[in-house]
């Protein structure tokens, strides 16, 4: 069977499976959010945290609900990782350098999980399992909760209220990610995953010698890793390495996990907002996008040309040879247009095109199908952006859903699409400008200048994952891609929020014949154009000093 063809049923085989997850998956989820009954170890733990969980907030209450509950556990994470020496289960490890325990604190809490360490170098059990993975569950839940707010406005009239982020959270995590996460596991170990508390401990090589290795809980950190697009490795490889990717199936299923959840949540929207057809167009504006992202990373891993790569039948430098080339391509191009960060592959070692399209993938906003609960509301936004444009060609007001999309709701869109290129290319150019940054640079030219803007892009992005070559490990890197992963996921979240709170006051505006059917295929291709002409404005003159340089020449 030919490598291509090997792919395409991959692809194939994928898309299935998210199929079927789909309406289930997404009508579970929306009656998770819906119901007004509460399980009774969420009565526990709103005990336990003195939350009211039916108390309704207004847009401010319930952003002061994300905020404090990041910020502390931002603290906790931070003081888990400085007091690591001092902690059972440490396996010997020492404490964490300040910059980069907030670098790691800042990365987690943000569902960033970007890694300037190599975890079986330098973290022990309690930071990787009660530290790290307890943030892959409650960033990913904060993130779901948010994007219900949104929902909510839409779905709402003549009230201000959103719903209760405490229970939100609560929901989300004991309803949604804990059960699937289960049964994730128990997957991944028996596809050979590991899962154990094992020191460290000497593994003969082929050749003679000895690598120490360390176990882990390794299986249950790697499925909530991806089912919250999260993305950060027990192991330095990340999801290349075999004790948490350990065949091509557990490759497809990761993807799996990646995606599922992010898609689903387009069913959930529509049924909240009484049309299911919304979520249709919404869900099939993600899937063109990550299509034809799938189909060119393919194309062009497949065929660039000379002796080396065609004896390898592709571009095969960086990747697993268990995987190859089709697998690894779904992989970064789904690990890219969502939050999550996770490689199977070295994304430097594509080729110039090929990282220039993981870049865009992630500058995108990674709504395609997007992070956890963040790729939901950041299609929202740009749907939002779409129906304006389309009101100001034919000259009427512009409405979404019965809201009336005025003044003060395009301002928060536009102040939303804003923030992260604002980090991005703000940082890169501050970076480039200074010469202790640029010496981390490995290679120089135009691919030494995508690492730094891959670095600041995942980031701001919320995404985690880096081009190999650029030592990440400095204060600061550390400093400044901290202080882009916490501004780039929270500073959305206000916009996001307040454009909520606005959307739910509102009295519903009754269609029209002139109104525009935003359940259309029209309005599909509409919105899949105001993202590529949004970004590609944006980010194309920085995208042509990097990899468009570097693809053109080779």
């Amino acid at each position: 069977m030919s490598p291509v063809l090997a792919g395409v049923l991959q692809l194939l085989a994928l898309v299935a499976a998210l199929a079927l997850a789909y309406r289930p998956l997404g009508d579970y989820m929306a009656g998770v959010y819906s119901s007004d009954k509460h399980l009774r170890v969420e009565k526990w733990i709103y005990k336990g945290i003195g939350a009211n969980p039916n108390t309704e907030m207004r847009w401010p209450a319930y952003l002061r609900g994300v905020l404090a509950f990041s910020a502390m556990s931002v603290l906790f994470l931070y003081l888990l990782q400085r007091l690591q020496g001092s902690l059972p289960g440490s396996l010997g490890f020492q404490a964490i350098d300040p910059d980069q325990a907030f670098n790691t604190a800042a990365s987690f809490v943000a569902n960033t999980n970007w890694q300037s360490y190599s975890g079986e170098q330098a973290m022990g059990h309690v930071v990787q399992t009660g530290g790290l993975a307890v943030q892959n569950f409650v960033s990913a839940a904060v993130g779901i909760a948010v994007a219900v707010a949104l929902v909510r406005g839409f779905a709402r009239s003549r009230t201000g209220e959103l719903g209760n982020f405490w229970s939100d959270l609560v929901r989300g995590v004991v309803r949604i990610l804990i059960p699937i996460s289960v049964i994730g596991a128990i997957v991944l170990v028996a596809c050979g995953a590991i899962q154990n508390f094992s020191g460290i401990h000497g593994v003969g090589q082929f050749m003679g010698g000895e690598q120490q290795w360390n176990g882990g809980a390794v299986a249950s950190q790697e499925v909530i890793k991806e089912l919250g697009t999260n993305g950060g490795g027990y192991f330095n490889a990340n999801s290349a390495h075999p004790f948490e990717n350990p065949n091509p199936l557990s490759n497809l299923f990761e993807i799996f996990l990646i995606l599922v959840i992010p898609f689903a949540l387009t069913r959930t929207f529509g049924k909240m907002v009484g049309s299911v057809k919304q979520g249709y167009a919404i869900l099939a504006t993600m899937a063109t996008i990550w299509l034809g992202f799938v189909a060119l990373m393919m194309w062009t891993e497949f065929h660039h040309g000379g002796p080396a790569f065609d004896l390898a039948g592709g571009a095969m430098e960086g990747k697993e040879t268990r995987f190859g080339i089709s697998a690894s391509a779904i992989f970064s191009v789904s690990t890219t247009l969502t939050s999550t960060g996770a490689v199977n592959s070295f994304h430097s070692s594509n080729t110039g095109f090929g990282g220039g399209i993981n870049l865009l993938g992630m500058q995108l906003g990674e709504i395609a199908p997007g992070g956890v609960g963040s790729g939901l509301y950041g299609m929202l936004i740009m749907a939002i952006i779409a129906v304006f444009i389309a009101g100001l060609m034919v000259g009427r007001t512009p409405e979404y859903l019965g809201k009336k999309i005025g003044t003060r709701e395009i301002k928060l869109a536009a102040c939303y699409i804003l923030v992260t290129p604002a980090l991005v290319l703000g940082f890169t150019s501050a970076s480039m400008a200074m010469d202790t940054p640029k010496n981390s640079m490995t290679n120089s030219g135009a691919h030494g200048f995508s690492e730094i803007l891959y670095a600041f892009t995942s980031g701001a992005n919320n995404n985690g994952s880096a081009f190999a070559g650029l030592t990440a490990d400095t204060q600061w890197f550390n400093t400044t891609i901290g202080l882009a992963m916490l501004l780039g996921r929270f500073l959305p979240m206000v916009f996001v929020l307040a454009l909520a709170g606005s959307l739910a006051e509102q009295k519903p505006i009754p269609a029209t014949a002139g109104t525009l059917r935003t359940e259309k295929p029209l309005f599909t291709g509409l919105l899949v154009g105001t993202i590529m002409i949004i970004t590609g404005l944006t980010y194309f003159p920085a995208l042509a000093l990097g990899p468009l340089a570097e693809g053109l020449a080779s």
